[in-house]
């Protein structure tokens, strides 16, 4: 009984002390700073290809360095920079960004390419920040979830004011601006950022500092599923343009999966503590791969369009699950504090799996691939859970 007490106990304090209020909400505005490009990327890099600054192979590169940068900086930042002077590393990464943003508008082809990759440095060193602070909290499962529904917000609002108030008049140069200035921001806030964070409890099953080996098996389940989802959105336009469906269909698809993604992750923070994350995960897993099935039979437009906003719903509604995922394959939490590069890292490397599947008369392979990708996260996912007593006993 006292043992339970207090691993209950630690599901409901800080891991160290606890930030204050501001520190909290300065955290979470740095990491949706550094987020942001993976909203917006696509219309801006739209833009620079419709404009001829980027070839549509270099728009294609383009994102995907960037994603790859965020990840690796992410997944790297920790044992690099340890967890102090955070101030200071907050403060710097908004400064990069906002010139390197400036900068973009300045280059064109494979330079521009560069100045991209260069920017998501800084970017997954503010994604890590804010992870450090969730991995730490009580319930990282509803921090997570709060994190994703806001950053989703947070993207949805930028785009629809880049399209309304910006392109038009400046042109894709002021997106970019825009996101310029949102770093300069970013710098100034991040100077109320918590100073330090308490160090996370030592791995017994790893080398100092990294995962154990089951917090590897984690970040593979993280990695698989982010694959599988963009291995499909990426598809979204063409999957609907091969049903036959009417112009506009896909866009509007794009729109109902981004507000059921609100109301997903918005559903799992009010959940967090009260539902089993394994049976979150595993249901929400299966259930996407039932629409996976369905947009296998080219549906109809109003069933593609509902089958797409399901899909939104259970992506986020599953996504904060997957830190006490990794916190229970690691108690050290070193697994959770890399689950944002191993995320990052998937979406990059599910367009690009996917790509070698489809063809252009048909981009259904996209779909299998994004089961067979789905399928290994749940046989991981289950492994680790259902392994985790014997695992306790062997400590």
């Amino acid at each position: 009984m006292t043992a339970a007490l207090a691993a209950a106990a630690k599901v409901h304090a800080w891991v160290g002390p606890a930030p204050t209020v501001v520190q909290q909400v300065a955290a979470f505005f740095v990491g949706i700073v550094g987020v942001m490009f993976a909203g917006v990327g696509p219309l801006l890099l739209g833009g620079l290809e419709a404009s001829g600054r980027l070839t549509a192979p270099q728009l294609g590169q383009a994102g995907t360095v960037e994603l790859l940068s965020m990840g690796v900086a992410a997944a790297l930042a920790g044992p690099l920079l340890g967890s102090r002077r955070l101030r200071l590393i907050a403060g710097v990464c908004g400064l990069i960004m906002a010139g390197l943003n400036y900068a973009t508008t300045k280059v064109t082809g494979d330079v521009l390419t560069l100045v991209r990759g260069l920017n998501g440095l800084p970017s997954g060193v503010l994604i890590w920040l804010v992870t450090g602070l969730i991995v730490r909290a009580p319930r990282p499962e509803r921090w997570s979830g709060v994190y994703l529904t806001l950053q989703t917000l947070a993207q949805l609002a930028m785009v629809a004011a880049i399209s309304a108030f910006i392109l038009k008049p400046f042109g894709v140069d002021g997106g970019f601006l825009c996101l310029a200035g949102l770093g300069a921001v970013s710098a100034l806030i991040g100077l109320t950022v918590p100073a330090s964070y308490a160090p996370l409890p030592d791995s017994h099953h790893g080398p100092k500092g990294l995962p154990s080996p089951r917090g590897w098996l984690a970040l593979a389940a993280v990695f698989c599923f982010q694959a599988f989802i963009l291995a499909v959105w990426i598809y979204t336009e063409p999957l609907s343009r091969q049903a036959g469906h009417p112009a506009g269909t896909a866009g509007l698809a794009i729109s109902l999966s981004l507000g059921a993604q609100v109301a997903g992750g918005t559903v799992a923070t009010v959940l967090a503590g009260r539902l089993s994350w394994f049976w979150a995960l595993i249901v929400a897993i299966a259930g996407a791969i039932g629409v996976l099935g369905l947009f296998a039979t080219l549906p109809s437009a109003p069933v593609f369009l509902a089958g797409s906003a399901v899909f939104g719903f259970l992506w986020l509604f599953a996504s904060p699950y997957l830190t006490p995922l990794a916190i229970e394959a690691d108690p050290s939490r070193r697994a959770a504090m890399l689950g944002p590069g191993a995320a990052l890292l998937g979406c990059s490397a599910g367009p690009f799996l996917a790509s070698l599947v489809v063809s252009d008369a048909d981009v259904r392979g996209c779909l299998a691939l994004g089961v067979g990708l789905a399928i290994a996260a749940m046989g991981i996912i289950a492994g680790l859970h259902l392994t985790r007593h014997a695992e306790a006993v062997s400590r």
